[in-house]
């Protein structure tokens, strides 16, 4: 979009949507000023009112304005609102009133229309600032740079930068380079072995590689892999390293085995009672639900580490809306639930390829243990002794992901199952994502783990749909 060499002093125009995807985007513009347009007000009282998500936002906006310009007088408002900022530098808070702006030529008197004319009015009267428009419409931005408005998309929100890509957890050193490079001549490393509790643990002493991070495994291969390990201590110069169980073959998961090291790296992650939160990412047919289900049935049914297992995803539609759904909370989930339905069809199924399943007696034993929850009605909860589930992931903003994590109380174990490829809900993108932001935000946390699985059992069939169209 267009923009500008930046002066020294700088005004940010927030539009309305920055606002609201985002309510605490006033204080991330570190020193800069930023502008509220009269017009961005109008709005925001519009959308205050009713129980969506937009009016609770829209409120605790209403909010914060109220409690920054509680104090101030008529005087400090024409100055500027100070705005304390994390970094001690604090800008300022200035609004837009403008009793006689005239309209842009040729254009007809809408929201947006006036805001552009706004923030031309602010550019013409502060020559000496770089007076920048922030909105996450695309339509907007457009607009404005087709009028030769500096704009620029609200970026603050993203969990890393376009650039970057999520993390995958794993490091794998097999084929490394075309030198054939192994793990411990890549690493150069001082190496101890001790056995602790039925535990092995490798003690590294040297120079640590900067991509590796606390919880993340280091393998010498993707499949038939001799060193498995998971990170448990990193520093600088040290690290600790713990053997994986291998559970390709006799010690499987409620019968579900791992075929390369991701999916054994999964399943060790899944049974670890140290990890509290597990993000799984990959393709469709990587074995994500799967496998998570296999160690939820194997900790609730058999080792009775949880009293149940609680199922939930996003119920956002992949096309149009089929509208309300008659029936109880489960009843109304049932539709959204294919995955889980699938998956225990497959996970029940005997050496003869018999689901039990469709049995009664069975459905009733894992109803019992299992309940199928929608989000909406999780805020306010605490949920202890639960293997919670969050399928779909991806779909679920910052916020509300954070909403159903902070329900965990005592011993519950979260798993968020996800591809940041196949995202349905608007606005949100791979790196502003629910499930971008806790990989993130959780990498270097003791308790937490992520993988991105990429070995996947699909049909022919399948497999040429997606790279056909």
């Amino acid at each position: 979009m267009v923009r500008l060499e930046k002066k020294a002093t700088r005004l940010y125009v927030l539009d309305t949507n920055v606002l609201i995807h985002d309510p605490m985007a006033l204080y991330h513009f570190d020193e800069h000023d930023v502008v509220i347009p009269m017009t961005v007000l109008e709005e925001l009282d519009k959308h205050k009112n009713g129980i969506r998500e937009i009016a609770r936002t829209a409120r605790q906006i209403s909010r914060t304005l109220s409690d920054l310009t509680h104090h101030a007088t008529f005087d400090d408002i024409q100055r500027g609102i100070p705005i304390p900022r994390a970094t001690g530098t604090a800008g300022r808070l200035r609004f837009l009133c403008y009793n006689d702006l005239k309209p842009l030529d040729n254009l007809e008197a809408s929201p947006d229309n006036r805001l552009l004319a706004e923030t031309c009015r602010l550019r013409e009267e502060r020559p000496d600032a770089s007076v920048i428009l922030i909105s996450k419409d695309i339509n907007l931005r457009v607009k404005a740079a087709a009028l030769k408005v500096p704009v620029e998309d609200y970026l603050s929100d993203r969990a890393f930068d376009d650039s970057d890509a999520m993390i995958e957890g794993a490091q794998v050193y097999a084929g490394a380079d075309q030198r054939g490079t192994t793990l411990w001549e890549s690493l150069n490393v001082d190496v101890t072995v001790e056995r602790v509790e039925h535990r092995t643990f490798y003690q590294l002493k040297g120079q640590m590689p900067r991509e590796w991070h606390v919880g993340m495994l280091v393998s010498d291969s993707e499949n038939g892999a001799e060193f498995e390990a998971i990170v448990r201590e990193l520093s600088p110069s040290t690290a600790r390293l713990q053997l994986l169980t291998n559970y390709r073959h006799h010690d499987g998961v409620w019968g579900v085995h791992a075929h390369d090291s991701r999916q054994n790296f999964t399943l060790n992650l899944l049974m670890d009672p140290e990890i509290d939160l597990v993000t799984i990412a990959g393709n469709a047919g990587t074995g994500k639900t799967f496998m998570t289900l296999a160690a939820a049935f194997q900790q609730t049914l058999d080792a009775k580490q949880f009293e149940r297992v609680v199922f939930t995803r996003a119920p956002i539609p992949m096309g149009e809306d089929i509208g309300f759904l008659p029936g109880t909370e489960e009843e109304k989930m049932s539709p959204w639930m294919g995955a889980f339905h699938d998956n225990m069809d497959n996970l029940l199924r005997n050496e003869e390829g018999e689901s039990s399943w469709d049995s009664g007696a069975t459905r009733q034993l894992i109803g019992s243990r299992v309940q199928i929850r929608a989000p909406s009605f999780m805020r306010g909860r605490t949920l202890n002794d639960t293997f919670l589930i969050i399928d779909e992931a991806q779909n679920f903003t910052p916020k509300q992901l954070k909403a159903l994590i902070s329900r965990a109380g005592r011993n519950t174990k979260i798993v968020c199952l996800g591809n940041v490829g196949q995202i349905d809900t608007p606005y949100l993108t791979a790196n502003t994502c629910g499930m971008a932001a806790v990989v993130e935000r959780f990498r270097d946390w003791p308790h937490a783990g992520h993988i991105t699985l990429k070995s996947v059992e699909r049909s022919r069939l399948a497999l040429a749909a997606e790279a056909l169209l």
